[in-house]
């Protein structure tokens, strides 16, 4: 006779409850936990850090001519990275971008997926101005998130109603690294979740912003897509909270080349509710990427001089050159039809315009056909598409690095 399941009490997080298919789910507490966080002088001194670089990117980010315009890129790059956090792509944003150019109709699975998630953070920002970040909206943005790709049968937009579990493939509900809480706990857990979002008790944001991520990935409420829903949840909090001006920080980046630690950090919380272990976690994630993040736009600043410099010189007063500029930093990659459907010129004139551009060097011709020829801003992919090589590498005092590092 098998031995009876019984509760395991973490207490300060939740606890591992006993289900009818003779397995445990796991049962979290409300935010906030009635245990409150231990700052001691590493965290302390890591969530400063974080504070100021999100201050710092905010600031780099008011300097660029036109923000808006680099929004759109910042927002396809974090997306190219949490799809790879989940193994939906390994494709790097160049490749996505370029593939989206050369084949708008007839995508790979996977650079939809990734357009898909682009298409649900332009959204979700959106829908920011009229209503708080509720579980309506969530299940909004899920459902753009999952339309017409793999995980498309999985209740797109809706809340699961049935258990699910993560785990390495192949495993079940009996052998999952986890297992959340089944749905009729689910339901209440994302309601509590709902509330603690919208409660205006003071707080830090970082570290709420934490909490919300924690919570929502330890509450898992769709079969599907939670990791995804759950990194752009961080991106609407802090800019619902002004944190953020604009959604430009890709903390996927610092996840993905730390994808171990990130889940372990998260299972640490709920097996022995190392609370603080996570945050230490988040707040680094969030330091490095604001700090690589306005590196880049400093970068971008100082390429857009030298490329309008140069166009200046080479063709004085001449205003289509300068307008496609600008918009290559929204798209690196263009046509000659579609230089003449922004510039509202005819075919010939584009032509010449794209034509000088190549000659400055600013655009380099990928095609070899004589039909249909892309064009790419490769100077601005290479900053974009990966972080500064020369970035500042700062350590918090004492031992970041052994509490960062994987634990048994």
């Amino acid at each position: 006779m098998q031995a009876e399941l019984k509760m395991e009490k973490i207490g300060r997080t939740g606890s591992y409850e006993p289900q009818p298919g003779r397995y445990r789910a796991f049962i979290p507490n409300s935010l906030p936990f009635d245990t409150p966080v231990a700052y001691d002088d590493q965290l302390l001194f890591v969530l400063s850090k974080a504070d100021l670089a999100v201050g710092q990117l905010n600031a780099a980010a008011e300097m660029l001519p036109n923000p808006d315009l680099f929004v759109a890129i910042y927002v396809k790059k974090e997306s190219v990275l949490s799809s790879r956090v989940e193994g939906v792509t390994q494709a790097s944003l160049s490749e996505v971008l370029e593939q989206e150019a050369r084949s708008p109709n007839r995508l790979r699975p996977d650079v939809q997926e990734v357009l898909n998630h682009v298409a649900a953070t332009n959204y979700g920002m959106s829908r920011l101005n009229d209503i708080p970040i509720l579980g309506r909206l969530i299940r909004e943005i899920h459902a753009l998130l999952m339309s017409g790709v793999r995980g498309q049968e999985k209740s797109p937009g809706e809340f699961r109603k049935e258990q699910n579990w993560v785990g390495p493939p192949g495993c079940d509900v009996h052998s999952a690294t986890f297992v959340p809480p089944p749905p009729d706990a689910m339901i209440g857990a994302m309601g509590a979740l709902e509330a603690y979002l919208n409660d205006s008790a003071p707080m830090s944001p970082l570290i709420k912003a934490a909490l919300i991520h924690y919570q929502f990935e330890t509450i898992h409420p769709f079969l599907d897509g939670n990791g995804r829903v759950g990194r752009l949840l961080v991106t609407f909090f802090l800019c619902e909270q002004d944190v953020l001006k604009r959604p430009l920080l890709y903390i996927s980046q610092f996840i993905e080349e730390h994808k171990d630690e990130y889940y372990e950090a998260l299972q640490g919380v709920r097996d022995s509710g190392d609370v603080e272990r996570w945050l230490l976690f988040f707040l680094t994630a969030v330091w490095r990427v604001a700090e690589s993040a306005s590196v880049t736009a400093s970068r971008i600043l100082r390429l857009r001089e030298l490329h309008r410099t140069a166009i200046h010189e080479d063709a004085p007063g001449s205003g289509h050159p300068l307008y496609l500029l600008d918009h290559l930093f929204a798209d690196p990659f263009i046509t000659i039809t579609g230089a003449k459907e922004l510039l509202n010129v005819s075919y010939p004139t584009a032509s010449n315009v794209v034509k000088q551009l190549e000659s400055l060097g600013i655009l380099e011709e990928i095609t070899t056909q004589g039909r249909n020829r892309i064009y790419a801003y490769g100077a601005y992919l290479d900053l974009v598409d990966a972080a500064p090589k020369d970035e500042p590498t700062l350590e918090p005092p004492g031992d970041s690095e052994q509490r960062l590092s994987r634990e048994s």
